[in-house]
Parts: structure tokens; sequence; C-alpha cells
């Protein structure tokens, strides 16, 4: 009896996997919506890669990487540079280029697949929402060969590939960021206008100057520490240029006319908006080769000139595997990356920029079984609520930000020396910051100077 039991919730878990995503989590999340839990499912697909890729670059899991055949035999077989890298150092990033190739590569597939998908009447839908242990294999099978790819021009090419989809990325978080601070300020305008409207209004300017503080004292810092009296002239014009344009949203966001045509807009996304524009300039000013003007994590704490006195730290050769930006980017990442699979956003002019039908997935409500359990009806039959296309290409461009922050930006062709630094880097992060603030403050003037448009 027992033999039978076990052999039955087996063949429903087999169908489980091969079925759609509410029948996969049902368990977890009974009254999600279809397409919320299929993006979930694949965000954790994403997770998973960025979760191998860390294990893969921790010390000690060189030893076994350089088992696989043809991968590490002989130090390394990047042409220019042979026998200049230490080789337990470069095989933790070439583990972490092809695993997010293989992820980026997957994530790809797919937004070719679902491009103009409409409905999930389509048979296209189908694959979207069901076949998780079929595309779990097909994940598996790309990752097992990404490790079979002979070094050549692979590492260089896909470091290119990376700086471009990392750069796009950044601008998608700055999207979010804003989508998140839009949702936050209506929610908690309007339970203020509902209930203790003292409580929330506090709550709002607690954040919104906690946000500010914490941006002026970034920047204090930043001069403090990454900018000399006669030097580093780089650190200082995107410091100043930074905290600059910042000041100019801030002000826009409150501006009488902006106010008018857009109501929701205010500090509060201003403020959180400068404080992430904040951390991009300290992550582009951690890249630069300089150690002049880029002292390390450990000096900073222990009050040491990394020119002075350095550290093992900055060492030639050494990686600094878990520096603060790259954990905070991670953190950032892990967020926007939730953010985006959860999303029900009323934001019309982001909505349009992510590809997401507005509220739809509000208009659902799941129906209860003779077991008592909930379960979800298809929320997308008269049209889907997000771009199946597009979230996967969201994916796809989070797979490459991933890679390079997981290697600290680094380019497979420089020396040693330079293994955790690069100018491109800090050109990419600095232009995106510069032209997400721009895009933010397009969202708050356009509808002043297009009047006859739906920016509601």
């Amino acid at each position: 009896m027992g033999a039978c039991m076990a052999l039955c919730s087996l063949a429903s878990c087999a169908s489980c996997l091969c079925g759609s995503a509410p029948c996969l989590l049902c368990g977890c999340c009974p009254s999600s919506n279809n397409s919320t839990v299929t993006r979930l499912v694949f965000s954790f697909f994403l997770l998973l890669g960025t979760l191998v890729s860390i294990i893969m670059i921790l010390p000690g899991m060189e030893t076994q990487l350089r088992k696989i055949p043809g991968f590490c035999q002989g130090g390394s077989t990047i042409p220019g540079v042979e026998n200049q890298f230490n080789c337990d150092v470069i095989v933790g990033y070439k583990s972490v280029y092809r695993m997010c190739f293989a992820m980026a590569c997957f994530f790809f597939l797919f937004s070719a697949i679902m491009i103009r998908v409409r409905t999930s009447k389509d048979p296209r839908a189908a694959v979207q929402n069901g076949f998780w242990f079929f595309k779990f294999l097909i994940l598996v099978g790309i990752t097992v060969g990404a490790f079979f790819i002979p070094d050549g021009t692979f590492h260089n090419v896909w470091f290119y590939f990376g700086i471009v989809g990392s750069f796009m990325f950044i601008l998608i978080q700055l999207i979010l960021l804003i989508d998140f601070a839009h949702s936050w300020n209506e929610v908690w305008v309007r339970n203020a206008e509902e209930g203790n409207s003292k409580c929330w209004f506090f709550g709002l300017l607690f954040f919104t100057i906690l946000h500010y503080a914490l941006a002026f004292a970034a920047v204090v810092l930043f001069y403090l520490y990454y900018t000399k009296p006669d030097g580093c002239a780089e650190h200082k014009v995107f410091i100043s240029l930074n905290l600059i344009f910042c000041v100019i949203i801030s002000v826009v966001s409150i501006l009488p006319k902006v106010q008018d045509a857009s109501p929701q807009s205010g500090l509060l996304q201003s403020s959180l908006i400068t404080l992430y524009t904040m951390y991009v300039t300290w992550s582009a000013m951690t890249n630069n080769p300089n150690r002049e003007c880029n002292p390390s994590l450990l000096s900073l704490v222990s009050n040491v000139s990394s020119s002075s006195q350095p550290t093992p730290t900055t060492a030639p050769g050494t990686v600094q595997w878990w520096d603060a930006q790259g954990i905070v980017g991670l953190i950032i990442f892990l967020f926007c990356t939730l953010y985006a699979s959860i999303r029900s956003s009323s934001n019309a002019q982001v909505n349009r920029l992510m590809q997401t039908e507005e509220g739809r997935d509000s208009q659902v409500e799941s129906k209860v079984e003779e077991d008592g359990l909930r379960r979800v009806v298809d929320n997308e039959e008269d049209g889907v609520t997000y771009s199946y296309s597009f979230f996967h290409f969201h994916l796809f461009l989070a797979s490459l930000y991933i890679m390079m922050t997981l290697t600290n930006w680094y380019k497979p062709d420089t020396t040693t020396q330079a293994m955790a630094s690069t100018m491109p880097a800090v050109w990419v992060k600095i232009c995106s910051s510069w032209l997400g603030l721009a895009l933010y403050l397009w969202t708050l003037i356009a509808p002043v100077l297009l009047p006859n448009r739906d920016f509601s």
C-alpha cells in the first residue's frame, strides 16, 4: 500500500513538473496568479545559476574545476598572456563566464521563441507556463556544453557582451526602482488619506530624509577617500556632476507644474533615485585601476593608505572576491529580480517601458476546489499581463550583469595586476547613471511638455 501511494505521489509530482506553473507551486503560493508564478520560477532558475557561479569562485573550488578535461591544463591558454596568470585565480573567472553564458543563451532562446505571444491560447504560452522539468534539462545541457568551449577569443568577445548587457540592465534596475518608489508613495499616501494620516506621512518624510542623508554622507566620503587635492580629476567630475544632477531632479519633482501634471511624483522617488545614483558612482570609482584614487575597503576601515602601506588584498595578482560594492550590487540585483517577477504597477509610463499591462493581475480571483484548496485560474486568456519576450530579455541582461559583477568587471586579456579594475567598466557605469537620471527627468517633465498625451 505504501509503495502504491509513493508511486502515485511520484506520478503527481512528475505531472506537475511537466505541467503548468500553478500546479508546480500550488502548495507554496496557492492564491498566486499563473503569470506571477511563472515569472518566479524563471527567476528561481536565474538565482540558482547565480548561486552556482558564486560557489565556483569560492576559494578551494579551483582544485576541483581543474579536473575538468581541457579546462585548465598547463595554465591559461589566452593568447598573449600565457604564463602570466595564476591559474588558481583565472579558473574561477572562467567558470563564471561559462555559467553565465549558459544562462544568457537559455533566456535569449526563450526571448526569441516568445516574441509576439498575445494570449495564453497561443501554443507557445503552454511552453512558457509549463514543461519545467524539460526546461531545466535544457539549461543543464547548455551549461555542460559551455564548459567545453575552447578558450580562444571566447572570454574577450563575451566580455564586451557583458559590458553592453550590464549597461542596459543598470537602466532596467533604475526603472524598477522608480516604479517601486512610485508604488510605495502611492500606497502610503492612500493609507494616509484613509486612516492615521500623521503616521503615514511621517513614514514618508522619514524615509525621504533617510535616503537624502545617506546620499549626502556618501558624497562626503567620496570626496574624502576617492579624490586627492592634486589628482583624481575624473572622480571629482563624476561626484560633482551626479550631485548636481540629483539636486536638479529633486527640485524638478516638486515644481508646481510637474505636481499638477503628475501628482504621484515627489521627493520619495527622487531621494531613492539619488541614493541609487550615488551607489552607481561609488561602484564606478571602485573599478578605477589607479589605486591612488581607488583605495581598498580594508585600508579605509583600518585608516591605512593603500599607497603608503599596501595590504595583502591590494598585492599584485590578488583578487578581492567579495568587495563591498559587489555585495551591494548583488543585493540590489536580487531585489529588482524578485520585484520584476511579482510587480503589478499602476504607473503607465513604467508599464510601457517594461512591456506590462496595467492592473491585469489583480482582476482574476482564485477559486476553491472540492478539497478546500485554492487553485489559480488562467489570468491571461484575454491577453498576457506582461511581455514574455521582454521578460526573458530582461533575465538575459541580468545574466550578463551577474557575470560582470562576480568577476569585478575583469577583462580577460589584461595583466594580473589589473584583474579587478578596468576603465571601460568605470565609463559604462557612469554613463548608465547619467542616462538613467535623464530617463527619470523625462518621466517628470513629459506630462508637462506633452499635455495632450495620457501619462496617467
